[in-house]
C-alpha cells in the first residue's frame, strides 16, 4: 500500500469525481484509476461505486477513508516536525533592547548559542516605541522594553522583568539635595535631564507633567539612564531616572517624585501570532530567565 494511492483515493472520494480528483492533484486520470484498483486489489474490496455518473463510497470505502485520512495527516505532520527542526538547528532569531536594563542579555544569548549553535542571532537596540512596532510587525521576534504599569502593549504578551519607581536625581550640591520628596510643579522651573522622547520613561515623565500641566524644561537628553545619572553628578540639572540608577553612588541624590511615578521592564513578544522555532525557544528561555 503506497501513500499516493490513499492520497489519490482522498482526492476521488471527496470530488466525487475521478476528472476533478486528476485535476485537483495534478495526475493523469488514468494514473489515478489503476492506483485505485491497486488499493482495491490490496484490501480485497472495492472502494467506490462507480455505476453513477458521481463516483460514491462503498461500505468499506466508507470504512477505510478516514484511516486514509489519518495516514496522510501523519505524514504531514512528519514533514511539519522536520522542517521545524531544521528551522531551530539552522534558523534565525532577532532581539531588540532598549540601551540600559538590568537583564542579563549576555548570558540569556551565551546559553541559546551553546544550545543551538547554527542559528542565527541578531540583537539591536532602539527606543521603546519604535521596539514595540517593531515586535508587533514582525521585524523583531522579542524585544526588552519599558511598559508604563497601566498599559499593556496592543498585540503583544509581555513578561515583567522590572517595577522601579522613577526618581529625580541630583548632584550633591544641588539646592534639592536636602530633600526626600518633590512634586512635578516644583520641577517646572529647573532643567531637566530626559532621556530622548521614544523612551518609555520619557514618555511617563512627558505624560505626567501634561496631566499635571507642568511644562518641562528639557535641558539634556543622553541615550542611557546611567549618562543622565552622571550629567546630575556634574551639576548640570535635574536627572529623570529609575531608581535603582543612583544606588551606591556617593555623588547623587535621589528626591522620590509625589505622586509616584513607575518604570516596568518587559520581555515583548507577538500575541498568537506565528513565531518560529528558534524564536519561540529564546523567548521561552528569556522568560524563566526573568522569573528567576
Amino acid at each position: 500500500m503506497e501513500l499516493r494511492q490513499l492520497e489519490y483515493f482522498v482526492a476521488v472520494a471527496e470530488e466525487a469525481n475521478f476528472t476533478r480528483a486528476a485535476e485537483r492533484i495534478h495526475v493523469a486520470q488514468p494514473a489515478v484509476s489503476a492506483q485505485i484498483q491497486r488499493l482495491e486489489r490490496e484490501v480485497g474490496q472495492p472502494l467506490l461505486d462507480r455505476s453513477r455518473r458521481t463516483v460514491r463510497l462503498t461500505a468499506a470505502g466508507e470504512a477505510v477513508l478516514p484511516y486514509a485520512r489519518a495516514a496522510l495527516a501523519a505524514v504531514a505532520d512528519i514533514h511539519v516536525a522536520v522542517e521545524e527542526l531544521t528551522q531551530l538547528v539552522r534558523g534565525s532569531v532577532t532581539i531588540g533592547t532598549v540601551t540600559s536594563h538590568s537583564v542579563d542579555i549576555p548570558s540569556l544569548l551565551a546559553a541559546f548559542h551553546d544550545e543551538h549553535p547554527n542559528v542565527e542571532i541578531t540583537l539591536s537596540t532602539d527606543n521603546s516605541d519604535a521596539l514595540i512596532e517593531k515586535v508587533r510587525t514582525g521585524q523583531l521576534d522579542a524585544a526588552i522594553v519599558s511598559v508604563p504599569p497601566d498599559e499593556h502593549p496592543e498585540g503583544l504578551d509581555i513578561e515583567v522583568a522590572t517595577d522601579e519607581a522613577i526618581v529625580a536625581v541630583v548632584g550633591p550640591t544641588d539646592a534639592l539635595a536636602s530633600r526626600k520628596t518633590i512634586r512635578l510643579r516644583d520641577l517646572a522651573d529647573r532643567q531637566l535631564i530626559a532621556l530622548p522622547v521614544g523612551a518609555g520613561i520619557r514618555h511617563q515623565f512627558d505624560d505626567a507633567c501634561a496631566k499635571a500641566g507642568v511644562t518641562p524644561r528639557i535641558a539634556f537628553e543622553a541615550s542611557t539612564p546611567l549618562a543622565l545619572a552622571d550629567l546630575a553628578e556634574r551639576g548640570l540639572g535635574v536627572a529623570i531616572v529609575p531608581a535603582s540608577v543612583p544606588r551606591g553612588r556617593d555623588g547623587l541624590h535621589a528626591v522620590a517624585i509625589v505622586p509616584e511615578l513607575r518604570g516596568r521592564l518587559a520581555l515583548a513578544w507577538r500575541s498568537g501570532g506565528p513565531m518560529s522555532p528558534a524564536a519561540n525557544v529564546l523567548v521561552n528561555k528569556a522568560r524563566r530567565l526573568l522569573r528567576s
